[in-house]
Order: C-alpha cells, then sequence, then structure tokens
C-alpha cells in the first residue's frame, strides 16, 4: 500500500462532507488540537459531538469558543473520562449511553506520547499503553452495541511512531520495566491501538456486523501532543520541527475522513501521504507486522483479560 490518494491530486479534503444533519460524533480527546479541530468541522457539517475529556474545565472552554462559532444552540456536549482510569471509562460509558440514543461514529482520537519516565496508571499499566490502548479497547467493548445499532463506525487514530520501537507488542514485559524508553513505550501504546483497529476490522467483516472500522493518522501535525508529558529534549525538538508540520486542523482530516466518507478500503492506513507526514490525506504504506493475526489475537485476549470486558463479535 504506497502512499496514494483516490481523491485526486489534492486528497479529501472535508468539502466532500454532506449533511450530517440528526448524526451523532463522540470523540475522546476533543478539547484542543486534532480532536477540537474534528469536532468543529462536524458541528459545521450539522452534526451532534459529544467530547469525552479528562479535564471539566478546557472541556468547558472548548465548549464555550465552538458556541461562539456556530451558536448557542450548537449540538455540542461534554462527559468526563479519563483513559487512565478503567472506572472512569466505565462510569463515562454508562453516562453516555443514558444520553445517546445513536452513535454513528467513536473517534478515538486522545492518547498522551513521550513520558519521559515510566508511570503507572491506577490499573497497574504503562500509562501510555493505558491510555492509548487499554483504555480506549474497553471504551469500545462497552460502546459496540449502541454503535451497531447506528450501523455506525469506529475510527482507531494511530501514529507513525508504531514503528519506531520494536515493532511488536512486549508481552513478556509490557510495562517496560526493563529498560523504559519514553519513545519505545509509545510506539508500543500506538501499534497496540492499531492492531486492535485492525483485528477488530476483521472480526467485524467475517461475523457481518454493520459496523465500520477504519485506522488512520494525523502525520506530523502541531498539537500540542506531547506539551505536559516529554522531556525536555523532546520538547525543544518538536519546537524546532514546528515549522515543517501542519495544523491542527489539516491533522484532523484523515479520522474525519475515516468518519464520514464512503467507500474507505479495509487493512488500509489512511493519513498524509507526503513522507507520511503532511500533505493531500489518502492511503499510506503499512508495515506487514501490523496485520500479523497472532498478535493480534493474543493482544485481544490479553485486552479482555487486563480490562475485565468481553468483546464479542
Amino acid at each position: 500500500m504506497s502512499g496514494k490518494t483516490p481523491f485526486g491530486p489534492e486528497g479529501w479534503t472535508p468539502a466532500r462532507i454532506g449533511d450530517l444533519t440528526g448524526k451523532t460524533y463522540v470523540i475522546t480527546g476533543a478539547n484542543g488540537g486534532a480532536g477540537f479541530e474534528a469536532a468543529r468541522i462536524l458541528l459545521s457539517k450539522g452534526a451532534r459531538v459529544v467530547m469525552m475529556n479528562r479535564s471539566d474545565e478546557r472541556s468547558s472552554a472548548a465548549i464555550d469558543t465552538l458556541k461562539r462559532e456556530f451558536g448557542p444552540d450548537a449540538g455540542v456536549s461534554f462527559v468526563r473520562m479519563d483513559l487512565s482510569e478503567l472506572s472512569s471509562v466505565r462510569d463515562a460509558a454508562a453516562n453516555l449511553l443514558e444520553a445517546e440514543p445513536r452513535i454513528d461514529a467513536l473517534i478515538c482520537n486522545a492518547a498522551i506520547a513521550q513520558v519521559a519516565t515510566q508511570q503507572l496508571t491506577v490499573d497497574g499499566f504503562e500509562s501510555q499503553l493505558g491510555v492509548n490502548h487499554f483504555g480506549h479497547f474497553l471504551l469500545c467493548a462497552l460502546l459496540f452495541e449502541r454503535i451497531e445499532a447506528s450501523s455506525g463506525r469506529i475510527v482507531m487514530v494511530g501514529s507513525n511512531g508504531y514503528k519506531m520501537g520494536d515493532n511488536r507488542i512486549r508481552f513478556e514485559d509490557l510495562n517496560y520495566d526493563q529498560n523504559y524508553s519514553a519513545w519505545n513505550a509509545y510506539a508500543q501504546s500506538k501499534l497496540a491501538q492499531m492492531v486492535f483497529g485492525y483485528e477488530l476490522q476483521r472480526r467485524v467483516q467475517a461475523a457481518g456486523k454493520s459496523v465500520e472500522v477504519q485506522v488512520c493518522h494525523p502525520g506530523a501535525s502541531r498539537t500540542g501532543l506531547i506539551r505536559d508529558t516529554a522531556g525536555t529534549v523532546t520538547r525543544v525538538l518538536a519546537v524546532l520541527l514546528s515549522p515543517l508540520a501542519q495544523s491542527a486542523e489539516r491533522g484532523s482530516w484523515p479520522e474525519v475522513m475515516c468518519a464520514t466518507e464512503e467507500g474507505l478500503e479495509p487493512a488500509t492506513y489512511y493519513g498524509p501521504t507526503r513522507f507520511e507526514m503532511v500533505g493531500p490525506v489518502g492511503a499510506c504504506p503499512l508495515k506487514a507486522f501490523v496485520l500479523d493475526p497472532q498478535q493480534a489475537r493474543d493482544l485481544w485476549a490479553l485486552s479482555e483479560t487486563k480490562t475485565g470486558v468481553q468483546l464479542t463479535v
């Protein structure tokens, strides 16, 4: 799968989106960065958006900003959720299911990255793996039936960082208790999220379920992802390279495309196609180890055990 786009030389753009009135989109980590920009685009097309964020203060500020832009009746709301705590994910999912009769797409956008020193979640997971994978795995399991009832979609927002680590899930040392590296632990967390996405895609298709699953990445985007977690050297490097990155709005296009565009292909990795960093949005190269079926089955079983939920498709 070489970098290419079926959408013409300019790639996919939000101009392809039709009227989304009556549809509801749930986005994790939507109070800033690409998640916030995705919310803006979807609201501009008439959709309702539910943000699932950790911070009450930042969420309220984001909603105020969106309502100033789209009017006081704009269909945007907030459910508090901390992906690093499985109990919080369970409570948030219950609150969301009570409030929302339909979910047309769940966009798993939230992430933490480049955590400088090893940190464990309250459930005992390495923090990046806990937030980026296990939290989203549990959320997908708890919301799956509601998404299926709406013939909806699940969008996994991966990262090209998946190629920068060990190129496998370290089942023997998930938390990197030995030789912790911020880069390697982040790479594993995004690899796990992507492996899960493609396995869910395969299982949904095999079962004939009316859920579409897609995997994408934002490329190199100015989103502030590492602002609160990375070490000093990584933060300085990010600042130096920021002129080469695209805007957070452009970084949101792949996830919005995967949530709305018809006719997307399975086992495909969508994102900016110019060096997989910027440029037209389309299909990008995908390393074969991401699609390894045995690794996927092992990760699925482990994720069910670690989160205490069965995701039966």
